[in-house]
């Protein structure tokens, strides 16, 4: 947790320091022309992308089957276009790699086998536990009743 908040806190200094570096090396109008294409650029792919993935959720959808996929890579998509809108260079590289359909299939690939091993280990945990408690059994009270109308 500390090495992310360290990097968050980072991370704005280096996109300007890149931006002074682009900057100082091409001039400050084709700069500032780079970083406003590139949001403009982030905004038309994030619509083209989002939409192209909720119709094929919607179709997953109408078969009767879970998007998962699809619900993973709008979130990369969502994570990507708002990448692209902030200015910097950097952010713009993070963002068009969630945008690829290549690139994000493999880092929705990823975090679907990490979050399987995260379950595969709590559902372990959760075993041991039962099994060093022993064996449970439901509260019941064993025993006879009768009925007597008054």
């Amino acid at each position: 947790m500390r090495a992310f908040l360290f990097l968050f806190l980072l991370f704005p200094l280096i996109e300007l320091a890149v931006l002074i570096q682009v900057g100082s090396a091409i001039g400050v109008l084709p700069t500032l022309l780079l970083v406003i294409a590139t949001a403009i650029l982030g905004s038309v792919l994030l619509r083209v992308a989002g939409i192209a993935t909720a119709w094929r959720a919607r179709e997953k959808l109408a078969r009767g089957e879970l998007p998962e996929q699809e619900v993973l890579e709008g979130l990369l998509i969502a994570v990507g276009g708002g990448l692209l809108l902030l200015p910097g260079f950097i952010s713009d590289v993070f963002g068009v790699l969630c945008l690829i359909p290549f690139t994000r299939r493999l880092l929705v690939g990823k975090v679907r086998r990490r979050v399987a091993e995260q379950a595969l280990r709590q559902r372990a945990f959760a075993d041991d536990l039962q099994a060093r408690s022993g064996p449970t059994r439901p509260n019941v009270i064993e025993g006879e009743f009768e009925h007597r109308d008054s």
